[in-house]
């Protein structure tokens, strides 16, 4: 067997610039793919790849050059570790923004190999860390959520655990109170870096304190060792700027007073007990775990009040999924996960200490009932684990070097090998297109900084950060006033759309930024109002409306056509009832056949030209019209129509510029969607187109 005495500190460090740069190399897989399409490009650069990750975005652009002023919801950098650290690469370095939000997910999540390596070699075992880091590093899952473009706080998601594990593991092994206090300032600093991360610290430092009062009760440094954990699990809850500062010189105190001075065992004790409850007390544990495991199991609407439709139910991540799929998150492949699960059971057998994992692993598992973001956690446990496996095989085989290095390349490279391929194929594409920010920019060349942009949630990050404009709901803010911008997208009547528009924007800031659905419809309160009449009110042209404080503009793009059934089941509700108004049909399609004027589509529906009807299922229906639209490079839309039946159920449309068909019903046909973005039609008494392309249309509301 190779002779760990021989990995010295330039060898180990070799082995880390490797492992890191083979996880970087790979995640420029995605730039080589798309570097060379100018679709994807913006201010000389390729634009990121997840939609929050312009909310982060949009803080730096606060801070550095004071946009989003007017924006409740654009924080600054002492709000998230990644704006933090984007505000200051920006600052001192000679990257543009676009350069440091496309880079930093690969730069960053690519440090996990550093404690992969690190936990290894404290059973004097590198090499196998450093083929764990090679899988660990590009896992299907950990490469999704971290990979170039992919600027989120996930990027520290699975990789700051490690490094808190690592410390953990390290102080139950050399009883060092120092590897301790590094473990506590790791947990201090991880809700800062990821937002999301305080029930895993929890679950980790809770673990920690059950293991070494099992295996260690007896021993003085234990209940040092917890004092240090449990006083860094407390949030302090100081308010200012530097908070994250203060709790890690607080531990260096309790750290320096603990080991200079000598105390009994039992006081010891008495202070961690003390600590542990008020960590539990103060940090809500139980109740942050029971709600985040309600928030990713709760379906259906809510119970009291009205009945707004909830947004989980249509997030696939956070929905249920099948055991395949699982595997494949966690470790690229069915046998893979089977071999993960295996090692670590050898690991745990082997050395104890990797108990400490089994919160991240726990978390992984619970992706099966919780969704896919959660599987993120397990990969480098994961992978630590399937070549530990390899790791014990290989030397039962042989203690050669030669063959030792041989056998665990070719194994290590067989878990490889189906995440690699999975990177090839995982041709994400940019939020946005250039044409699209093209159009956002236009907007940001003609309203202020203070006006609103309605739009479905998927689009409020990109509109702050391109438009500086506000939103009313965006990727962080999208309960119940999701209500309101569906309704405005899918109703028949423009006197709804402008002036439940205005009433809402209005309402929003003078209500200091509460939720307006349930503003506006006293929801939950004793004067609750009818939401059914209040809103009958709102098609009055004469509705007495609040004074006009801003611009409001309305932001219809192609790109949420595929979404559009989506977004109507928001409004598509009678919130006294919960249940829908009406049957909606938006089908968006493309013809696979023609035959005499026959057309098959893809989705199974049959229209049949000459007849004017269509098939679905075993049902046919009469249409009523048939309209084709084309676009043309300025933006108008050229309309062509065929009447067929005056009482048809359904409309067929087919855009010519796109090559996509769609069948409606009659209904949805006149909804402002399909009516000011499809067609072009609007009431210019209470709308203004001011931007227009094949892309989006952008109309400000008059009123």
């Amino acid at each position: 067997m190779f002779d760990e005495n021989k990995i010295d500190t330039k060898a180990l460090l070799l082995l880390i610039a490797v492992a890191y740069a083979f996880s970087f190399a790979v995640r420029m897989i995605w730039v080589w793919q798309f570097q060379d399409n100018p679709n994807f490009m913006w201010n000389g650069e390729l634009m990121i790849n997840t939609n929050d990750g312009y909310f982060f975005a949009s803080g730096v652009q606060k801070e550095l050059w004071g946009l989003h002023a007017s924006n409740p919801r654009v924080f600054g950098m002492w709000d998230y570790g990644v704006t933090f650290f984007t505000t200051l690469f920006v600052k001192f370095t000679p990257f543009s923004l676009e350069s440091v939000i496309l880079y930093m997910p690969a730069v960053v999540s690519s440090l996990v190999v550093i404690p992969m390596i690190f936990i290894a070699r404290l059973y004097k075992e590198t090499l196998w860390g450093f083929f764990a880091a090679l899988l660990g590093s590009i896992a299907l899952s950990y490469y999704n959520r971290t990979m170039t473009g992919y600027y989120d706080t996930d990027m520290f998601s699975a990789m700051a655990p490690m490094f808190i594990l690592f410390f953990l593991m390290k102080s139950t092994i050399d009883f060092n109170l120092k590897s301790a206090l590094y473990a506590s300032i790791a947990i201090v600093f991880y809700p800062f870096l990821y937002d999301q991360g305080q029930s895993i610290v929890y679950a980790m430092g809770i673990m920690y304190a059950v293991y070494m009062v099992f295996y260690h009760k007896n021993e003085e440094t234990t209940y040092a060792s917890l004092i240090l954990v449990f006083f860094a699990l407390i949030p302090l809850g100081i308010d200012t700027p530097y908070f994250f500062v203060l709790q890690p010189l607080l531990l260096l105190g309790i750290y320096t007073l603990l080991k200079d001075k000598r105390f009994e065992t039992k006081k010891l004790m008495l202070v961690s007990v003390v600590l542990f409850i008020a960590f539990l007390i103060l940090g809500n544990v139980f109740g942050l775990i029971l709600g985040k495991v309600i928030n990713y199991m709760a379906t259906g609407t809510q119970e009291k009040g009205l009945h707004f439709y909830s947004v989980v139910q249509t997030v696939r991540e956070a929905g249920q999924i099948p055991f395949s799929t699982f595997a494949e998150r966690i470790s690229g492949s069915l046998p893979g996960v089977i071999l993960s699960f295996v090692g670590y059971v050898v690991l745990v057998l082997r050395h104890r200490a990797f108990i400490l994992a089994l919160p991240l692993v726990g978390i992984g598992v619970f992706a099966l009932y919780g969704g896919l973001r959660f599987t993120v956690y397990a990969v480098p446990a994961a992978a630590l684990s399937a070549v530990y496996l390899f790791h014990v095989i290989t030397t039962k085989i042989s203690d050669k070097k030669s063959i030792y290095l041989f056998a665990m390349t070719l194994l290590t490279a067989s878990m490889i090998y189906p995440n690699i391929r999975h990177i090839i194929d995982y041709k994400v594409p940019t939020v946005l297109n250039k044409a699209e920010v093209e159009d956002l920019g236009k907007l940001n060349e003609i309203a202020n900084t203070n006006a609103y942009t309605l739009a479905w949630w998927d689009y409020g990050y990109p509109i702050w950060y391109y438009s500086d404009t506000n939103t009313l709901i965006d990727g962080g803010k999208h309960t119940n006033d999701n209500f309101i911008v569906s309704k405005i997208m899918q109703t028949t009547s423009a006197n709804l759309a402008a002036n439940l528009s205005r009433l809402a924007v209005e309402t929003y800031v003078d209500s200091n930024y509460s939720e307006v659905a349930d503003t506006l419809f006293k929801n939950k309160q004793k004067d609750q109002l009818d939401p059914n009449v209040f809103l009958s009110e709102l098609d009055d042209p004469a509705y007495p409306l609040p004074e006009k404080t801003r611009d409001i503009y309305l932001y219809l793009p192609y790109r949420m056509m595929s979404i559009f059934p989506t977004v109507a089941v928001f409004g598509n509700l009678d919130l006294t009832t919960g249940k829908e108004e009406r049957a909606f049909a938006f089908y968006p399609t493309q013809a696979i056949s023609q035959n005499q004027g026959v057309l098959s589509f893809s989705n199974g529906i049959v229209f049949d030209a000459n007849k004017g009807e269509i098939a679905l299922g075993q049902q046919t229906k009469p249409v009523k019209q048939f309209i084709i639209t084309q676009s043309t490079t300025e933006g108008k839309v050229q309309v062509q129509a065929q009447t067929y039946h005056s009482d048809g159920e359904y409309v067929v449309m087919f855009l010519k510029s796109y090559g996509q068909f769609i069948v409606m019903d009659t209904q949805t046909f006149g909804s402002m969607y399909v009516q000011m973005f499809m067609l072009g039609k609007y009431d210019e008494r209470l709308f203004e187109l001011v931007v227009s392309s094949p892309y989006s249309k952008i109309y400000k509301l008059k009123k």
